[in-house]
């Protein structure tokens, strides 16, 4: 009868001496030991016979795994400019240097004339109303929170009127109606899918109606036989029945989306002008910033916010400030297109971008190509529009999910789409400061598949 292969397992002291120095505690290599031993184990149960140089590899990469954080840099050459799994809108140089400014100690919370308490709320107040026209703002930590905080603040117990056809979900399981319920607002829809009128909105109100709320669609667009009343028409309803009104706007624009080749995205200022009472947007779409959700309009109603517990609970930390700052400063002095990547991403030219496409497709080799694509705009911002482009195809007899999954295991991942049996990486989305970086990525996955 044959040995049994477990026996010639080392035991856990031995395998972590036969690794040498480590600085990592020796609790942890202990720990790390214990599993690879356990797999090792359980492939000897099997039959399969240790390798001992291998179990030394194993046990040395599961250290370096666990070591290494799970968040890391990756650059973004799906095509999809805010792409949501990947953070969505990446952060320009100003806003990363405001960030590393206040870093250390800030005064965040106080007020350097008084030498007193202040409050980290006003650092953002200011901006928001100059870049917005609204009469007052806050920011809390994302737009889910905003409208969670503005329904639990002002319709809690009370009717908010919702069309159909916004009574939405959006990416993550989010929906409308599960935050007004957890907010302790009670929905009405009116209206219906595809079709909804101001007439509708006037015919729901009663004495237990607090808002309206309109809902921007996200991430889909409905298109064909639809009605849907302005934000001035709703304005009106409401005021004449003395409700409120609140836009959640979504992405929250502050420009017009039509300078840049796409169809118009109602902006910030429009929905306050049209005579809204809040308008709420996200910081990372749209805007080009850091997560937040940002709340704009009438002075009384944000003070009311401002005083309310949840207002602690939801705050933005000094990071999210100073990169909030730092982005709408952009705006104020018109210079978005050069400092907020994403307008500048939109700016970017298509020969430039075939050049680039050009460039990486060389190292690529044969096979290698670069060809017209669209850049999407993404994170729930602007439905299925986009923007022409041109992307290097890679192809590799290995196919190409092996070839997409090379490219994410390189020291610094590259995420591309898989499209037509090969990878696409769009340069529109990747700063031209990676071009070298992607280069690289290609030419080394390639040649790893080819081993």
């Amino acid at each position: 009868m044959s040995e049994d292969p477990r026996r010639a397992l080392p035991s856990v002291d031995s395998l972590a001496a036969r690794l040498g120095v480590r600085p990592e505690p020796h609790g942890m290599v202990t720990e790390a030991a214990r599993r690879v031993l356990e797999g090792a184990r359980t492939a000897a149960a099997a039959g399969q016979a240790p390798d001992p140089e291998a179990l030394v590899r194993r046990l040395a990469a599961e250290l370096d795994r666990g070591v290494t954080p799970s968040l890391r840099r990756v650059i973004n050459a799906s095509g999809v400019l805010l792409q949501t799994n990947l953070g969505r809108a990446p952060l320009g140089r100003k806003a990363l240097e405001a960030m590393a400014d206040v870093a250390a100690a800030s005064n965040l919370e106080y007020d350097l004339e008084s030498a007193g308490r202040g409050s980290r709320h006003e650092h953002v107040r200011e901006l928001i109303r100059r870049t917005t026209g609204a009469a007052d703002g806050i920011a809390v930590n994302n737009n889910a929170a905003a409208l969670f905080m503005v329904l639990q603040a002002f319709c809690h117990g009370r009717e908010v009127i919702v069309s159909r056809g916004q009574a939405v979900e959006i990416g993550g399981g989010f929906r409308i109606p599960d935050v007004l319920r957890q907010s302790g607002a009670r929905l009405v829809e009116v209206g219906t899918t595809n079709r909804t009128y101001a007439s509708d909105y006037a015919a729901a109100i009663t004495p237990e109606t607090a808002a309206i709320l309109r809902v921007h669609a996200s991430n889909f667009k409905v298109i064909g036989f639809t009605a849907e009343p302005s934000s001035a028409e709703l304005a009106e309803v409401a005021r004449r029945h003395g409700v409120r009104l609140f836009d959640d706007l979504g992405s929250g624009c502050l420009v017009n989306t039509e300078d840049y080749g796409l169809e118009h995205e109602q902006t910030v200022q429009e929905s306050l002008a049209a005579g809204v009472d809040l308008a709420l947007f996200s910081g990372d779409k749209l805007l080009g910033g850091p997560q937040a959700g940002i709340i704009a309009g009438d002075a009384g109603l944000v003070g009311e916010l401002r005083r309310h517990p949840l207002a602690r609970a939801l705050r933005l930390d000094k990071f999210a400030i100073a990169a909030l700052n730092a982005t709408l400063l952009s705006y104020v002095f018109e210079r978005q297109d050069t400092e907020v990547p994403l307008w500048r991403m939109l700016r970017a030219s298509e020969v430039g971008l075939k050049r680039r496409a050009g460039r990486w497709a060389k190292a690529g080799g044969e096979g290698a190509r670069a060809v017209p694509a669209t850049t999407m705009v993404g994170g729930g911002s602007l439905p299925g529009q986009g923007a022409a482009t041109w992307c290097t195809e890679l192809r590799s007899p290995q196919g190409a999910s092996d070839l997409a999954g090379c490219l994410r295991d390189q020291p610094v991942p590259v995420i591309g789409r898989i499209e037509r049996e090969g990878v696409l990486l769009d340069p529109r989305t990747v700063d031209p400061s990676d071009d070298r970086s992607v280069a690289e990525a290609i030419t080394n996955a390639l040649s790893q598949l080819s081993r």
